[in-house]
């Protein structure tokens, strides 16, 4: 894919807008007057997933703070099938009263294209909060494989195209997606091998079956710690600081890769502008906490938040980036 192709902005682009939106937040807040009888009633946190994963705790921390900021009860509903679409459509379908909370994450912005059909449309039937949470894709390779870099890896796989092959945590994950955008910058022939999850991906590569792997950063942590992959890059803006020896995509001279696992908050269209300006006001706060930036950050994520606004435009732009890809993959869409 061309650096023109990339519908996401650069980063110096982005700190710009979110320093921009950090002090618009601000400003906004000084003298902002908030809705009195919001919330008034329990409010319905729905995230798409099972209990005791990532975003599931993300989920919950964020729910009971915003249970003691506004003095309500926030209460967690797990709808952890339809690889996300039966959540996001009842969602879709709730009283636009603020109620009604939905974790979104990558998948958010991938099922429009990958699958043929959804009952929602992932624009126009929600109202972005923020952003809450990111963590990078990361290319690991098993330690037998004769690369260090991204580069010696590249060259590898032209001499012998189609002779290697990557796993990853599913068709039509946020990783294999990451993985396919790395492929078509550089027309790499390598073979996809899908799992059901993170770990099995993992333990494909660590086992030899698979001899490179592309997965979110906290499924490949703890083997890259331990040495049973090589990390060669992470898709990252910079460097993570729990792995300050593991290269950026654009450090180890292969721009344009950078793509992330991220998770954010929606609600339903048509939300009133004040609820949602007080929700992503106490979200923003709340994620900035320190409690709560060690526990991402324990979990594999760095805590991110935005604008409203800018959350709707990240979303529009990564909906035609992954469509592009998917296309240009020839990705076979699914029922």
């Amino acid at each position: 894919m061309k650096p023109a192709d990339r519908p996401l902005a650069s980063p110096a682009r982005r700190r710009f807008l979110r320093l921009a939106g950090a002090a618009a937040a601000l400003t906004a807040g000084a003298g902002a007057t908030w809705p009195q009888a919001y919330p008034s009633r329990p409010v319905r946190v729905i995230v798409p997933f099972t209990p005791g994963g990532a975003v599931d705790i993300i989920g919950r921390i964020a729910a009971q703070k915003l249970a003691e900021s506004f003095g309500t009860q926030f209460y967690v509903e797990n709808i952890p099938t339809g690889a996300t679409n039966v959540a996001n459509a009842i969602t879709a379908k709730a009283p636009p009263d603020g109620h009604t909370l939905l974790f979104v994450t990558s998948s958010f912005v991938i099922n429009p294209s990958y699958y043929r059909k959804i009952n929602y449309d992932a624009v126009r039937d929600f109202a972005p909060i923020t952003l809450a949470a990111v963590s990078p894709h990361v290319l690991s390779v098993n330690p037998s494989m004769p690369v260090t870099s991204v580069k010696e890896l590249i060259a590898l796989v032209k001499k012998n195209p189609g002779k290697y092959s990557y796993a990853s945590a599913g068709t039509g994950q946020s990783a294999q997606l990451a993985a396919e955008l790395f492929k078509l910058a550089y027309g790499l022939d390598i073979v996809h091998v899908p799992f059901n999850g993170g770990a099995p991906a993992m333990a494909a590569t660590i086992g030899g079956n698979t001899e490179i792997t592309f997965n979110a950063l906290p499924s490949a942590a703890s083997f890259i710690k331990d040495g049973k992959v090589r990390a060669l890059a992470m898709t990252s803006a910079k460097r993570d600081p729990e792995f300050p020896d593991v290269p950026t995509f654009a450090e180890a001279g292969v721009p344009n890769q950078e793509s992330a696992f991220f998770v954010g908050v929606v609600a339903p269209a048509g939300t009133p502008r004040d609820i949602v300006a007080r929700l992503n006001h106490e979200l923003v706060r709340i994620i900035a906490l320190p409690d709560v930036k060690e526990k991402l950050t324990f979990i594999g994520y760095t805590a991110e938040t935005d604008t409203p606004d800018q959350f709707a435009a990240m979303m529009r732009a990564e909906i035609a980036q992954w469509a592009k890809v998917i296309r240009d993959s020839k990705i076979q869409q699914v029922e």
